[in-house]
């Protein structure tokens, strides 16, 4: 399915006045207080989030899945999904693919097929998290950990596939996620899993290209609920770092226990040059998978307020890499992305309102209501206009649900795949 730009233009039409008196109002009051509203606009149209390839199909828990109609069952269909995304959101600009599940069978044609859709390739993600079919060795014990040698040179081997593979493609990144550790006590050696794990991560970094990185994310629990290898942000820091200068870490929002100070985390992370990467999804109790911004909205808006500050002030960190890891559930997925997506602009335009120069006084003259003042004057704006100008611009959506809606995108997918496809890799 293609979306028309007419379709789209009539669809805008309709709300187009109420968008400008909203954007007039918002935009004359931002300028009263010194904010620069189209370098802002502007901003956040650059703003791009990469669509996992895995994302476009339902989601689900550890007990089962609910299949969603209309499921895109190979790899083109996915890019076709990300492209429906693109065209209304004008924010989901690329797609980070997961190996094994998504190997091109002709790599040009997938190239082609993603410009045609405006869309790059983010980081490749490997997976030594499963068993592989035909594979010689098993991951039960762990992959780039294990005490098998035979094991960790095929976990080591599959993420030099990886890196080959997002070569062909323009990727420029490698993300590595372990769900290496224990479940039960003395079950492994704590240091002789590290060990192995920094000695298989330095095999790995010394096959990427000059101009890759490397993103080693962390995660306290699960699958293992006894230990993980690389468990805590220092942990991955100090891998990366053992690594070298083209190692990351990477945060996924909900790789943390409950209450956790992610903001504090990312700070460090850009103030040492060493923040890669980012996973954007909610959290109620741990690692849930949530739509962005569904539980915890101001912890996002807290999380972007150092994102913003690093990136303009820690020109030793790299530019971040920006995807969603969600699980949708019960939630058609396409519409979930849409959401997550509309919450990371929102936490980031609210961050892009903050003072940082009163913010800085304030806090040198510990004025500690000052500072709560000026965060949630920013956090308490409603930005949605801004965002709304930001797509308008780009050619997408005033409002893409209600685009995806009017369209009914999800009809026309069923329609043409069925309402038995499945998502292929889950």
């Amino acid at each position: 399915m293609n979306i028309n730009k007419d379709q789209l233009q009539d669809i805008n039409n309709k709300n187009a006045t109420a968008h400008n008196e909203h954007f007039d109002f918002l935009g004359n009051q931002l300028s009263k207080k010194g904010n620069d509203v189209q370098k802002i606009v502007d901003r956040l149209s650059d703003f791009q989030v990469a669509i996992p390839s895995w994302a476009l199909g339902a989601g689900g828990t550890r007990f089962g899945r609910f299949g969603f109609q209309g499921e895109p069952s190979n790899l083109e269909q996915k890019i076709e999904d990300i492209g429906l995304i693109h065209s209304l959101t004008q924010t989901a600009g690329a797609v980070s693919l997961h190996i094994p599940w998504d190997v091109p069978n002709d790599y040009n044609a997938i190239k082609e097929l993603a410009a045609a859709n405006d869309i790059l390739f983010d980081a490749v993600n490997s997976n030594t998290f499963q068993d592989q079919k035909n594979a010689a060795e098993s991951y039960k014990f762990g992959s780039l950990s294990n005490t098998s040698q035979a094991v960790r040179e095929q976990a080591i081997a599959h993420n030099i596939d990886v890196i080959n593979i997002g070569n062909k493609l323009g990727s420029k990144s490698l993300t590595v996620w372990l769900a290496d550790g224990s479940s039960f006590p003395g079950q492994n050696n704590f240091q002789t899993a590290l060990q192995n794990t920094q000695n298989s991560l330095k095999d790995i970094y010394a096959s990427l290209p000059d101009d890759w990185k490397l993103f080693i994310e962390y995660k306290p629990y699960e699958p293992n609920f006894y230990s993980t290898v690389i468990q805590d942000w220092g942990t991955s820091f100090m891998l990366a770092n053992e690594c070298g200068d083209k190692a990351y870490t990477l945060v996924d929002l909900g790789h943390h226990l409950p209450n956790t100070n992610i903001e504090q985390i990312v700070s460090t992370l850009m103030l040492k040059g060493k923040l890669g990467g980012f996973h954007f999804n909610d959290s109620k109790y741990g690692d849930d998978d949530l739509t962005v911004g569904s539980i915890k909205p101001y912890s996002l808006f807290l999380i972007f307020n150092e994102l913003v500050y690093g990136m303009e002030n820690n020109s030793q960190n790299p530019y971040p890499a920006w995807m969603i890891d969600a699980s949708h559930n019960i939630k058609d997925p396409l519409e979930d992305i849409i959401q997550s997506l509309e919450a990371i602009q929102e936490a980031y335009a609210k961050a892009l309102l903050i003072d940082q120069n009163a913010l800085r006084q304030a806090q040198s003259e510990n004025d500690v209501v000052k500072c709560q003042e000026i965060l949630q004057g920013a956090y308490r704006t409603d930005v949605r206009p801004l965002l709304e100008r930001a797509r308008l611009n780009r050619g997408g959506a005033l409002s893409p649900i209600d685009a995806y809606r009017a369209l009914q995108v999800r009809e026309h997918l069923i329609e043409q795949r069925g309402v038995n496809a499945v998502a292929s890799g889950l």
